[in-house]
């Protein structure tokens, strides 16, 4: 049962400690890069992306005016303890770095976003590799954004947004392994496994059941949903929605054992949301903290299975 998360806050740079219990908040690191996005925690160890330093049209106001295709994302980590501090992706390996997640086997997966594709790398630096790389000429259709693993069934699974509140967003899945004799660009395993969503953006798998964060228009925007994980071949069924409300629901972390799922988004709020069929089920969300503009989120110290 987590007692703290981090989140990061974009805009500043920051890596935030906060207390699941009291919302109590402090600076884990001051200087995680330009604007980091993905987050995840692992045996001692906090790895994390960013997207990079954008272009910005002083004309165009908000996200809209802030351009991202540079290639200036990284990848990087740190210990608990703030020490070691390295680069896995250096500066210029990647475009934009969004979410994060390890397969607990020694491998991180990331969406680039601006990259249209899903990568990965050892905890060590070594075998950066693409695993599903779109058309360019997809343009926003084909950005990932979100990434989970699933490493008992060898499954990977990453949303395709689409455009800002374009209710055209997508969850894939392919293996983890792309099939003999194919290459990322033209695989022949990925799955459409829900479409017409107004816009997913991270992932978590818990359990039998996979959950992610939507940032898109209300009433099914701007949620926390869950549904089960599709047998092969399957499509999604209708996603269950735990909480609404939120302001451009972004970070996502599960507490299996503790049975509460936390999001973050960018109007600053951490919520934690219990969830339906957990030891506290009958409680309502709960506001944690409101600081700053907040990405990705993860617990510190894996939950027990």
């Amino acid at each position: 049962m987590w007692q703290e998360l981090l989140a990061l806050e974009i805009k500043s740079g920051k890596v935030l400690r906060v207390s699941v219990r009291d919302g109590r908040v402090s600076t884990f690191l001051p200087d995680a890069g330009p604007a980091p996005d993905g987050i995840v925690v692992e045996d001692g160890t906090v790895y994390w992306t960013t997207m990079g330093e954008p272009k910005i049209d002083e004309a165009t106001p908000g996200e809209a005016g802030l351009d991202f295709s540079a290639r200036n994302g990284s990848v990087h980590a740190v210990n608990l303890d703030g020490g070691g501090r390295r680069d896995l992706v250096p500066l210029g390996a990647m475009t934009t770095g969004k979410q994060l997640a390890s397969d607990g086997r020694g491998r991180l997966y990331w969406g680039d976003r601006e990259g249209h594709r899903v990568s990965s790398v050892r905890v060590d630096g070594t075998g950066l590799t693409d695993l599903v790389v779109n058309p360019a000429d997809e343009g926003i259709m084909g950005e990932c954004v979100g990434v989970a693993v699933d490493p008992a069934h060898g499954h990977l699974y990453w949303t395709q947004k689409g455009p800002a509140k374009g209710g055209v967003g997508r969850i894939l899945r392919a293996g983890l392994d792309i099939p003999a004799g194919q290459t990322a660009e033209n695989r022949s395993d990925i799955e459409v496994l829900w479409d017409g969503l107004p816009e997913p953006i991270d992932l978590h798998v818990d359990g039998d059941r996979l959950y992610w964060t939507d940032r898109g228009a209300p009433p099914t925007g701007n949620t926390l949903n869950r549904a089960p994980l599709p047998s092969a071949g399957e499509r999604g069924a209708a996603p269950e929605i735990l909480a609404d409300g939120f302001q451009e629901a972004i970070g996502l972390a599960v507490d299996g054992e503790a049975g509460v799922a936390y999001v973050s988004d960018l109007g600053g709020n951490l919520r934690a949301v219990p969830l339906p069929d957990g030891p506290v089920a009958e409680q309502a969300p709960r506001e944690i903290v409101s600081v700053g503009s907040l990405t990705g989120l993860a617990g510190v110290g894996a939950p027990a299975r």
